[in-house]
């Protein structure tokens, strides 16, 4: 390796080390949030690309909803929900993006949009990460299915772009200890209401207290996380 390629690696590994401090990581994201959301036009792809993560959401829990009473739909289609909370954070942006402002200085703050930052981050984190350990558990089945391309590849692949979008609302949105508390409280819920009571996702197996367990471990990191990525409100 030659002086100027140890030289170069040398400033890649200190640049790295400089995101360990939040400051850093503060700038970096908003830095991606005015990219990706700071002007009409790619806040307009970033919303129709979400309204085509929904649309595929429903379009999985749709054969299976009539099986679940209506009033636990919401916890019961937690994906296509957890994107539609996502959906609802970019829009509460486009009047000000409209109106030329900055999407991270200027975005509207209040105490009904922080429990809304804060429900639609932690619920983008949980059921994005879920996938990771659902489908892994049953690794065979999904990946020898006829269309494990979907069935597999495509599901973890759109579910960790849920992630990406709501690791970009801490650059302008804010929280409170009521968020965090309902977006736990939820979270616990929606583990009884599907491994519980039943009514969980649509699985090429039947899950059990493996499952259970590690979805309420990743509602509990996802709140953790929110509680350490989001200012407070005031």
């Amino acid at each position: 390796m030659s002086r100027s390629d140890r030289s170069r690696l040398l400033r890649s590994f200190r640049r790295l080390h400089r995101l360990r401090r939040a400051a850093v990581r503060r700038r970096v994201r908003a830095a991606f949030a005015e990219e990706l959301l700071g002007t009409p036009r790619s806040l307009a792809v970033v919303l129709a690309f979400t309204a085509f993560m929904f649309a595929v959401g429903v379009g999985y829990y749709a054969p299976t909803a009539a099986d679940v009473p209506p009033w636990l739909w919401p916890l019961y289609a937690d994906s296509a929900v957890a994107v539609a909370l996502g959906g609802l954070v970019l829009l509460t942006l486009v009047p000000t993006v409209r109106d030329a402002g900055s999407a991270v200085d200027d975005a509207p703050t209040s105490r009904p949009l922080a429990y809304l930052h804060t429900l639609a981050f932690v619920w983008l984190v949980q059921f994005g990460l879920w996938p990771l350990v659902s489908l892994n558990l049953a690794f065979g089945e999904y990946v020898a299915a006829p269309d494990a391309w979907i069935y597999y590849w495509g599901v973890l692949g759109t579910h960790l772009c849920f992630v990406g979008l709501a690791l970009l609302f801490p650059a302008f949105g804010r929280t409170t200890r009521g968020a965090l508390t309902l977006a736990l409280a939820l979270g616990v819920v929606n583990v009884v209401i599907d491994y519980g009571i039943g009514y969980h996702p649509p699985l090429l197996y039947e899950p059990g207290a493996l499952l259970a367990s590690a979805t309420l471990t990743l509602a509990v990191v996802a709140v953790a996380l929110a509680s350490h990525s989001f200012r407070r409100l005031g």
